[in-house]
């Protein structure tokens, strides 16, 4: 191919050809010298200064649109909404009152997983002048004024899971701690303002704030947030006459409380040294809300690639955008680089193995398709619980055993075609793409190609194989968190080892208190397609990059099945399968079985998602979402009841609407 270049022209040329119009080359190079001034000026401006620049833009319009609404009438949005759709039933503190319902048991919260704040009490120079402001929750305003210094002391030290040096954030105290995750949305506010509709106050309520970042022991060795609960409680039940509490613990909070349970029982210094009848005296329920028990899949995607669904449909629309190759902004890096040193997050990785999740040729949700789902009917009776409401998925058989498969033809494949190489003990080699990048600590750093290419050549992981393929990709943080928490089934309960705290938060190696009035619900969203199992790719080797990432473009034509953006779905709450919120209730503790040996009675209520018909309803009174079924009217006038002196039964006993009692019986754990 031919070259063409354009010819210089010699100096003296150049001189003997005098431009004709001296005035207009002045003109082009005033104006060229401009263009070259806001080219150089542009260079000054990073990608990260833009990013900022735009999350400031959007938190000003989410302030003026908050401003503007706070600025209409109160009544104004109702006024409309009723216009639309009718008059607005009574909210449920109103209806209670008017049936005459009264103040009784006590009442205590425990928040789960972000949505407790934490401010600052010791810090770097970068944060000068934030002393206990919030640092999450509220307005998030230091996200995007120092991000690099907020993550920096958001995150834990990656070797003891504790503060690092010089740095002191600490949870926020009293209700204002989770009633609002950030101006205008609610987490526990809705449930608050009915409680105080009947007679509640600060007296008899209590926000158990702690810092969800640490392990469940921790937070007693670091802050003694157990005993508080612990003696906030008993102060609580001997200024309200004796009457017992009512726990509601929502989200993460379910499994932390459970802890708590046993922490209380066992004698110091371990635990609380309440000794064995402690519950008994002072809990009169357990109203668990969105309670992942058995653990969530969606943590498995969070620890292994910083992602979940709506992060991985993000990342398939803007390529690049939120990975380290094209701005250099290391998004996804700086997030795994936080979270990991969270232990709390290990928490809820699935537990039960295969036994409760299934393998790779079953699974306790086989064949169930949410977008076919009927709603199911209220009913007490066990044999009408039992009928299935699940439909069979025309277009395809998800296997929902099969939690990450590297590839659409494997996550289908029969298991007897499937080939798979041995990843235990391979070894991991260097990654030289990553050697500069310790400052973002994922440990995929320390991991070369052929730790890679074992970890995707071993093709397709379940339940019971996640544990040992995350201590494989990140064995630093599985040593912390392998020291507070366990994902097994116990064979035998009274063996001493489960004795130690990294038992007490798996249901499925602790026993419940010897406490036969004890009543425990579990309350959860249904009729939302949630995050059941992943197909996954390698990602093109960069710096400092995650090399493994969700395929988006695995998805079925059939929409009314179960598999989007390389993401199976199965009924929950969005966050949390029904099997996860549901299991323990339905079957594991219902009567007397080895995992509840006092016979406590156990009550299984869903709530069908019904979204909002219009958006002056915000985020809705009927949801079933993780979060916003909070503000759930349902759900709070059944906790309103309980708080009122009623029982399960009096409150309406089970309520179904997908087939967890169906799934549970295809569950062989022994009882």
């Amino acid at each position: 191919m031919a070259v063409i270049r354009r010819r210089k022209q010699p100096e003296d040329e150049v001189q003997q050809h005098p431009d004709p119009n001296p005035d207009e080359d002045d003109d082009k190079e005033e104006k060229a010298s401009k263009k070259s001034g806001k080219k150089n000026k542009s260079k000054n401006y990073s990608c990260l200064d833009n990013c900022c620049w735009f999350v400031g833009c959007v938190c000003s319009v989410w302030w003026l649109l908050l401003f503007l609404y706070n600025a209409m009438p109160a009544s104004f949005p109702q006024f409309v909404t009723e216009a639309i759709t009718g008059p607005m039933p009574d909210p449920p503190g109103v209806k209670c009152l008017k049936e005459g319902l009264k103040v009784k048991h006590p009442v205590v919260f425990v928040p789960g997983i972000v949505t407790g704040g934490l401010e600052l009490w010791e810090g770097h120079q970068c944060m000068d002048g934030l002393f206990r402001k919030r640092l999450w929750g509220g307005t998030f305003g230091e996200v995007y004024k120092r991000p690099s210094c907020w993550v920096q002391h958001m995150s834990l030290d990656n070797k003891t899971g504790m503060d690092p040096p010089g740095i002191r954030v600490r949870p926020v105290s009293g209700l204002v701690a989770a009633d609002y995750f950030a101006p205008g949305y609610f987490v526990w506010a809705v449930l608050i303002a009915n409680l105080a509709r009947v007679g509640y106050e600060e007296k008899n309520m209590y926000m158990a704030a702690y810092d969800w970042r640490l392990a469940f022991q921790n937070t007693e060795v670091r802050d003694q947030s157990l005993s508080r609960i612990k003696s906030n409680i008993e102060l609580m039940v001997s200024t309200n006459g004796g009457n017992k509490a009512v726990v509601i613990p929502h989200s993460m909070g379910v499994i932390y409380f459970l802890h708590f349970m046993k922490w209380v029982e066992a004698p110091a210094p371990m635990g609380g040294g309440g000794g064995p009848d402690w519950c008994a005296k002072h809990i009169k329920a357990v109203i668990n809300i969105g309670g992942p028990f058995l653990g969530v899949p969606k943590a498995v995607a969070g620890l292994f690639s910083a992602e979940a669904k709506d992060i991985a449909s993000a990342r398939a629309l803007a390529p690049g955008v939120l990975d380290s190759d094209l701005f250099q902004i290391q998004t996804l890096q700086h997030i795994m680089r936080m979270s990991r040193t969270w232990d709390s997050t290990m928490s809820m990785i699935p537990k039960g193995g295969d036994t409760i999740w299934g393998g790779l040729d079953w699974s306790p949700e086989e064949g169930y398709c949410p977008s076919k789902r009927k709603p199911g009917k209220n009913d007490t009776e066990i044999s009408t619980q039992n009928e299935s409401t699940s439909q069979e998925c025309e277009a395809t058989r998800a296997n929902y055993g099969r939690i990450v498969s590297f590839g659409r033809d494997v996550a289908d494949a029969p298991s007897s075609e499937i080939e798979r190489i041995e990843f235990r003990g391979a070894v991991k080699g260097h990654n030289v793409a990553n050697n500069t990048c310790r400052d973002v600590w994922t440990e995929y750093h320390d991991m070369g190609f052929g730790g890679i290419k074992a970890v995707a050549e071993y093709k397709v992981y379940t339940a019971g194989e996640i544990v040992d393929m995350l201590e494989f990709v990140a064995p630093k943080m599985m040593e912390r968190g392998s020291a507070h928490f366990s994902y097994g089934v116990a064979e035998n309960l009274d063996d001493p080892k489960y004795g130690h705290y990294k038992y007490w938060s798996n249901p499925l190696e602790t026993k419940l208190p010897n406490a036969p009035d004890m009543e425990i619900y579990s309350m959860y969203g249904v009729g939302i397609p949630t995050e059941r199992a992943y197909i996954y790719k390698l990602t093109p080797a960069a710096e400092c990059y995650i090399p493994f990432q969700i395929d988006t473009s695995a998805k079925d034509q059939n929409k009314d099945c179960c598999l989007k953006d390389g993401v199976y779905t199965v009924d929950g709450d969005e966050t949390v399968p029904a099997l996860s919120a549901g299991y323990m209730c339905a079957k594991g503790w219902r009567g007397k079985t080895r995992f509840n040996p006092s016979g406590i009675k156990t009550y299984v209520r869903e709530y069908d998602h019904n979204p909002p018909s219009n958006f002056l309803e915000g985020r809705g009174t009927l949801s079933g979402a993780h979060v916003d079924i909070m503000g759930n009217f349902q759900l709070i006038e059944d906790v309103i009841r309980v708080a009122a002196g009623a029982t399960g039964e009096e409150v309406g006993g089970d309520q179904v609407y997908t087939g967890i009692f169906d799934w549970s019986e295809k569950i062989k754990l022994k009882l």
